[in-house]
């Protein structure tokens, strides 16, 4: 089956199922008239069937139809076979009647039983349009079985029921104003017994947040050390070079002279080092001598003056 045709007979079959409460195995009542139509083809019935209504499927088969297969002899005994593999349906007819008669005494007006009618009579065919949810299958002109589209009788069972939903719909909105449509259950308090309270329900949904799967994780800092020497304290670094602090540079000032005292306890510095140290000494040493000079000849001026 193509599969263009397959979607529609599904589409077809999910409004009897949804409208008339049809539920699986479909039961389908087959006509002897089907039968010797398909014999002709050496055709699987049941299996086309199937295929038809997408679905499973119960075949079913009258009284009547049977005597109309066990009349035509044993030319037909192949077909009689397969009939009889179906399941009886009692139609309650004392004397046999013709198969078309018994399958429309079975369908009756309503169609309560919600069989799926298979025959290939023209004329019951066109008699049963008018009962409304009973899908019909026959054979086509080219020998292909296929399901017939839904009657206007069917239709228009469908639009009334939708109709009626509506209107349901519409008096249990009456009285009701600013969307306060949804309304929660009563329940009761634990204060009273009788006692009960209904809150209304937001009609709208809740913001979500975003998807926590799909965000990107936060980089998470480390906090600073508390000693910024990388891993190195001021007395393991005796081997390298020394950076001389302020107290240092003050000590070395203030120091007249003893440069060699200086070079002790910055025993790991280098040459180069030493020497502009020593230098910068030197100046700072004379600039000292050349001011106790200036003041001890200072004093030694006033107190000639004073004797």
């Amino acid at each position: 089956m193509r599969q263009k045709r397959a979607k529609t007979y599904k589409r077809v079959m999910a409004l009897y199922v949804q409208t008339f409460g049809f539920r699986h195995p479909f039961q389908v009542l087959v006509s002897h008239d089907v039968l010797l139509e398909s014999s002709k083809s050496d055709m699987d019935i049941v299996k086309v069937l199937k295929e038809v209504v997408q679905g499973e499927i119960k075949p079913m088969i009258t009284q009547c139809c049977m005597e109309a297969l066990y009349a035509l002899g044993k030319d037909h005994q192949a077909t009689t076979n397969v009939a009889k593999t179906f399941e009886r349906r009692r139609c309650n007819h004392r004397t046999a009647i013709d198969g078309n008669d018994c399958l429309k005494d079975m369908i009756g007006q309503t169609n309560k039983h919600r069989y799926v009618l298979a025959s290939q009579s023209l004329a019951l065919r066109t008699t049963l349009e008018t009962v409304p949810g009973l899908p019909i299958i026959h054979f086509n002109r080219t020998g292909v079985l296929v399901l017939s589209p839904p009657s206007t009788a069917t239709i228009r069972e469908k639009n009334k029921g939708e109709e009626e939903k509506r209107l349901q719909g519409l008096r249990e909105m009456e009285g009701v104003v600013d969307g306060e449509n949804v309304v929660a259950p009563s329940t009761t308090s634990g204060t009273g017994a009788g006692a009960s309270s209904s809150q209304p329900i937001q009609g709208r949904r809740k913001v979500k947040g975003p998807n926590p799967l799909s965000m990107k994780k936060k980089k998470v800092r480390l906090p600073p050390p508390a000693n910024p020497t990388n891993g190195k304290d001021n007395g393991e670094m005796g081997s390298g070079r020394k950076r001389s602090r302020p107290d240092q540079e003050g000590i070395m000032d203030d120091d007249d002279g003893d440069v060699g005292a200086v070079e002790g306890r910055e025993g790991g510095e280098g040459k180069n080092k030493k020497k502009r140290r020593r230098k910068k000494k030197s100046v700072v040493a004379e600039a000292i001598a050349e001011l106790n000079a200036r003041n001890s000849g200072g004093e030694s001026g006033s107190g000639s003056d004073g004797e």
